[in-house]
């Protein structure tokens, strides 16, 4: 078996030599932002969702995200699932967690910070677990890489084992990257009464957006199927030019499983 090299923290606060585009796109083509990765011989231009590319360079995800673009959100919705939480009779560090898009790691790291009882992290792409196994081993009880819209019946079954309490999912909805489908799957497997903690960019909850994702949410909030305890919207992180992104961050509590007639009577399509 390949054994990932063990990176120092000299290599990981490495800097980069990372250049922002002079003339950014407007915050509604957020997803088409990017960046250009100068190397040794030629400079690479990198969109911010392309992860596969930006996990394989050690460090650099940190460096974009949360060094120059000052990202806050891991810490955000830690803090307003553990203050909801408080309101009930359960324990924060109870917590049987599934972290959907789950990438390298950060938000899983934030909340093993704060003693969660189990960590289970998904995605998609396997450059997010070759970078969670060389800059994070030992964050997650268990790393899946699954596409979450085609589950196997098999593999379903056994990420249900782990008994989830909890879903969490952080800047990863409402641009493609985490389908429909894969959240209400997601949803579906923690159990009734389990917490579901995940942000969104402030534009997707107006009723102007009618796409798939923006009409789930906008419908689950006020739904049976989900308790909301805090809604609150901040400052996820600035744009390349300094301006600042909202998001909403939402905490609550699954009451059911999102059934197929739900999605269809509103009209929400996978």
């Amino acid at each position: 078996m390949y054994k990932y090299p063990k990176y120092t923290e000299e290599v990981m606060n490495k800097r980069h030599r990372v250049q922002f585009p002079k003339n950014e796109l407007s915050d509604s083509d957020q997803d088409e932002s990017y960046f250009y990765l100068h190397g040794t011989s030629k400079k690479r231009k990198i969109k911010f969702h392309d992860y596969d590319e930006i996990y394989q360079v050690p460090g650099l995800y940190e460096q974009i995200f949360y060094d120059r673009l000052k990202c806050v959100s891991p810490s955000k919705i830690t803090a307003i699932l553990e203050s909801s939480i408080k309101q009930s009779v359960d324990n924060f560090t109870e917590l049987r967690v599934l972290d959907l898009g789950a990438g390298n790691g950060m938000m899983g790291e934030e909340l093993k910070k704060h003693g969660v009882s189990r960590l289970v992290g998904v995605d998609i792409i396997p450059e997010a677990y070759d970078a969670l196994i060389r800059d994070r081993p030992g964050v997650y009880d268990a790393y899946y890489v699954e596409d979450f819209c085609a589950l196997s019946e098999g593999k379903k079954e056994e990420i249900e084992s782990w008994q989830c309490d909890c879903m969490v999912t952080v800047a990863a909805l409402g641009f493609g990257d985490i389908p429909t489908k894969a959240f209400v799957n997601a949803f579906n497997i923690i159990s009734n009464e389990g917490w579901v903690a995940f942000n969104i960019k402030d534009t997707f909850l107006d009723s102007s957006d009618e796409t798939g994702f923006s009409k789930l949410i906008r419908e689950l909030i006020f739904s049976k199927y989900l308790d909301v305890y805090h809604i609150e919207r901040y400052r996820h992180r600035l744009s390349v030019d300094g301006e600042p992104l909202h998001y909403f961050a939402v905490v609550g509590r699954k009451n059911a499983a999102i059934s197929s007639e739900f999605i269809e009577s509103k009209g929400i399509v996978f």
